[in-house]
């Protein structure tokens, strides 16, 4: 739950897990960091590492990591998502992608994967140890946007976002203080992001949803403009000692939702600081939600949810429902008619 009220700029303060609380148009967003030691053959961790987990829900960080629902590699092996959308940014990490319109690729290491899931939409997300002469950190953030009831039985639309293209901007002082800014969504200081799925939320300028991936060297400023009365405008400062907004103080590992039409100045700590800003106008529908699914009714939800019970596996076009890719793959992706895109060289 959130704190107290505050003064202000900041209206409420929340403190962070695995799983962060959002506002309209967002849905949730998951967070994982894991201190992956180095890959065996399999790409997998080493078997003494892993023993005594619970496989295949393995959500208790020992020896530094997490396996989630892997069994052998770490991850999230074929799973539903229905009436939303996910953009998924491995700022260190791979991960191996599968999915049930016949796409598949491995991106990381800044990249973004842009899935608009209007309609049943099942894929494996797949935590590859890739290398073997060292260990495999990872930290992923996934980002739940909601899409409005028009666009609920939309076909998917899969886009993905190399690293080397995605805007970025970088400010710096006389003294070398100063933050950069990934622009995912939206736009900052003059910079647009690049563009996302055609029936997102998000591909609406006046919607003005805005995701930023901020950076900040220690004593650095950054100020994020006023925008309008009706956004919902959230702060995550995931990583760092503390942050200045307004007249105080904050810690690390903290939630900030602030007003859309005040101008908000971050002053970074004494240390290095990471931020992520989700803003933007609400879809402001009613909707129902269980699980996988997102829709426009107890009914609906119910009857996606038989549906994916019944049919997943039929859908799912690979052999393995926790496919990866091959020891030593680069990044790619691969669509289903044949084409195929690779980071710029």
């Amino acid at each position: 739950m959130f704190g107290k009220k505050r003064m202000g700029p900041v209206v409420k303060v929340q403190h962070l897990q695995l799983h962060w609380d959002t506002e309209d148009p967002f849905v949730f967003v998951s967070h994982h960091t894991d201190d992956y030691p180095k890959g065996n053959a399999q790409q997998a961790p080493p078997l003494q590492e892993i023993g005594g987990r619970n496989l295949g829900r393995d959500y208790k960080k020992v020896f530094g990591f997490r396996m989630y629902h892997g069994k052998v590699v770490p991850g999230f092996p074929m799973h539903a998502h229905w009436g939303y959308e996910t953009v998924t940014v491995p700022e260190l990490g791979f991960i191996d992608h599968f999915d049930s319109l016949g796409n598949q690729g491995r991106y990381g290491y800044g990249d973004v994967h842009w899935v608009s899931a209007g309609d049943l939409y099942l894929h494996d997300e797949m935590y590859p140890l890739a290398y073997d002469d060292r260990r495999n950190p990872n930290d992923i953030t996934q980002i739940m946007i909601n899409l409005p009831l028009k666009d609920k039985g939309s076909a998917p639309e899969v886009r993905m976002m190399w690293s080397e293209n995605i805007p970025v901007v970088e400010e710096k002082d006389g003294d070398g203080r100063g933050y950069s800014v990934k622009v995912i969504a939206g736009n900052f200081s003059g910079r647009e992001a690049l563009p996302p799925n055609p029936v997102s939320w998000a591909a609406d300028a006046k919607h003005r949803v805005r995701i930023l991936l901020i950076k900040m060297s220690p004593s650095s400023k950054i100020t994020l403009p006023a925008v309008s009365p009706t956004i919902n405008r959230n702060l995550y400062f995931i990583e760092g000692g503390t942050v200045m907004l307004g007249e105080e103080e904050y810690e690390s590992s903290k939630r900030f939702k602030l007003k859309g039409d005040e101008e908000v100045t971050v002053v970074n700590g004494d240390s290095e600081g990471t931020y992520w800003l989700l803003e933007g106008e609400p879809i402001g529908e009613k909707m129902s939600s269980f699980g996988p699914v997102i829709l426009d009714s107890d009914k609906s939800v119910r009857d996606a949810m038989n549906f994916i019970r019944k049919e997943e596996f039929n859908k799912w076009p690979w052999d393995l429902i926790d496919k990866f890719h091959p020891k030593g793959t680069d990044r790619f992706i691969r669509f289903s008619d044949g084409r195929e895109e690779r980071p710029p060289l």
